[in-house]
């Protein structure tokens, strides 16, 4: 546990998100996460293969990231630019990035490349729905009150994500992920959830501010 978050801030998430909730909350994630990866598993194959077979690397790509209570984990993603893509140019990518490969392309375009974040979900270092993992340095760089984020699982999509996604500034889907925590319900979670499909559909914000 990350001793700078103060007693203040558990008051104020057990305010919003009490333990029964999240209870239930981790119990939806689990099962629907279980069969999610039964169902997809074939699909799961078949991307690897041929990430594998359209260039040199590894499949799948693991990042460090930050997570509940400032604890951090490997969020897993297949694989959509060439190999040691960081050392090539950093974090930021643009829809023109010469460094993603054009299988990665389409697997952007259609959000495929984050299917495997659904074994993060089914281990529990994840949610469905919450705010997006972020980096360490991002981290380092919030407000008492943004550290707030931190209160919750990150989820595989969020509130920020249906409102604009990577068209949205740093600071304003910061704004949202707050505001998704201080009006939590599972009617809200239900509603982000289908209204992510529309948003892979429509293939809207997919780049955007520093979007590895």
């Amino acid at each position: 546990m990350d001793s700078s978050f103060a007693n203040r801030d558990f008051s104020w998430i057990l305010q919003h998100v009490p333990p029964w909730k999240r209870r239930i909350k981790r119990a939806i994630d689990f099962g629907v996460s279980l069969m999610a990866l039964i169902f997809f598993f074939p699909v799961f194959v078949l991307i690897a293969l041929l990430v594998k077979l359209a260039g040199e690397g590894p499949a799948f790509f693991s990042q460090e990231r930050v997570g509940y209570l400032g604890k951090t984990f490997h969020v897993h993603k297949f694989r959509t630019m060439v190999k040691d893509a960081l050392k090539r140019g950093g974090y930021e990518t643009s829809e023109q990035d010469p460094r993603i490969t054009p299988l990665g392309r389409f697997l952007r375009r259609w959000s495929l490349d984050e299917l495997p974040q659904l074994w993060n979900v089914f281990k529990g270092e994840m949610s469905l729905i919450g705010p997006r993992p972020t980096l360490a340095y991002q981290v380092d760089a919030y407000t008492a009150q943004q550290r707030r984020r931190l209160l919750v699982k990150p989820g595989m999509s969020g509130l920020a994500q249906v409102s604009g996604r990577n068209a949205l500034t740093w600071p304003e889907r910061i704004e949202l992920d707050l505001q998704y925590i201080e009006n939590f319900s599972f009617w809200l979670d239900a509603k982000i959830f289908f209204r992510s499909f529309g948003l892979v559909l429509g293939r809207k914000g997919v780049y955007g501010d520093k979007s590895l």
